[in-house]
């Protein structure tokens, strides 16, 4: 993940889960799940983000090292926004990944590559085995994939999905592989090199998804 520098923000109150937040989008996927994608809260989803994004497994996030603070100035930065959001994703209830969406055209991304309008930019991570949640589930990927493309695709002005994982995660670009994007070309980014993939609603609608 990308990021500017975070905007100062007051002191948190003690970091924990969420209140009941009113999720943005809710699918049940048959044989996974019921998929809610949350609005994050860079306070009150501290603890579990702060772990994921600065475990090893998570080195390609790009926030390894990060202390709480940074981490939740990072996301109230994100959270200031109008072009780039980020959302807990629970399946029945358990976070499960940490999802982000943003305009290209308004981030550093636009610079690399020809945007488009209706192009939508992603970033997935997701998280270790939680709530009796095996690590490397089978279906599990395709099963989270298909409600997170799914909230992209409700919003008609989407045409287009675009990811850019670094170009050594070869685990990440398997999986959009895997979900119907078509690979593009790499592409140098100020910290890394990435491969760059797309996945036209077209294309998304005639797999019946």
């Amino acid at each position: 993940m990308s990021a500017d520098s975070p905007a100062a923000v007051p002191a948190p109150a003690p970091a924990g889960r969420a209140a009941v937040r009113e999720p943005v989008h809710v699918q049940k996927v048959g044989g996974f799940g019921t998929v809610s994608v949350l609005t994050l809260d860079p306070v009150a989803d501290l603890d579990t983000v702060h772990s994921w994004v600065t475990a090893e497994r998570a080195r390609f996030w790009g926030m390894l090292g990060h202390s709480r603070e940074q981490v939740r100035d990072i996301y109230a930065y994100v959270d200031s926004l109008t072009t780039h959001h980020a959302f807990l994703v629970e399946r029945d209830g358990e976070p499960v990944a940490l999802f982000q969406t943003y305009e290209p055209a308004a981030d550093p991304l636009g610079d690399c590559y020809e945007v488009r309008p209706g192009d939508v930019g992603v970033h997935l991570l997701i998280g270790p085995a939680a709530g009796g949640v095996p690590d490397g589930e089978r279906g599990f990927t395709a099963g989270l994939m298909a409600a997170l493309l799914g909230y992209v695709f409700d919003d008609p002005a989407a045409r287009r999905i675009v990811v850019e994982p670094d170009a050594r995660n070869e685990k990440a670009i398997g999986r959009m592989l895997s979900a119907g994007f078509e690979a593009g070309p790499e592409i140098d980014k100020p910290e890394k090199r990435a491969r760059l993939a797309f996945l036209d609603r077209e294309r998304w609608e005639a797999a019946g998804r």
